[in-house]
């Protein structure tokens, strides 16, 4: 029964792809961080807000790692735990590739083949820890930390920066994030 349960998985995420390539009117190319310094940026994200695809729309301690390969492409790992903080941990392993065009900020991210979606780096900070990732469609979007939590001051701008790019904030999920939670009641 578990290789149905793969399969019907692989399909629904190929459709969800799809759908999200094909959707949206907003066709203007979202604007990508002026220069990204791909092995810099490789090692472990959290999710800390999005604007989320189906499957992450009940995601909590969302984690996105990344890992240059050998033939230059990104083993990407994206864990989180469906429903709360004590659920089962569940992982995706989409690899990207980073375009020729857009100095390390362009990638196509490949969760089944053929379809790769666009990935675009918008902002990341000076330190590389902080980062916003989006797509021309203003459809989804991720603010992502190399720490769980962000001051309130930092997510506030960085919200606005997003904003600032055409999405709708509205949509934005902050995500729960359990790693940040023990560090507040620690203090």
């Amino acid at each position: 029964m578990r290789p149905y349960r793969f399969i019907a998985r692989a399909l629904f995420v190929g459709a969800l792809a799809m759908t999200a390539a094909c959707s949206g009117n907003d066709t203007r190319q979202i604007p990508p961080a002026a220069h990204v310094d791909v092995p810099r940026f490789m090692g472990d994200w959290y999710v800390i807000a999005q604007i989320p695809t189906y499957i992450e729309r009940e995601a909590y301690d969302s984690v996105e790692t990344y890992a240059l390969r050998d033939d230059g492409r990104i083993q990407t790992t994206f864990r989180y735990r469906k429903g709360g903080h004590d659920e089962r941990v569940r992982t995706m392993h989409p690899v990207g590739t980073v375009r020729e065009e857009g100095n390390g900020a362009i990638w196509g991210m490949q969760f089944v083949w053929p379809i790769k979606a666009e990935y675009v780096i918008v902002y990341v900070d000076d330190d590389y820890q902080q980062t916003i990732v989006g797509r021309s469609k203003r459809d989804y979007v991720w603010l992502m930390a190399r720490t769980p939590s962000i001051s309130e001051a930092d997510y506030q701008a960085r919200i606005a920066f997003i904003a600032g790019l055409g999405y709708d904030t509205s949509q934005i999920r902050r995500v729960p994030q359990q790693a940040a939670a023990q560090a507040a009641s620690a203090d």
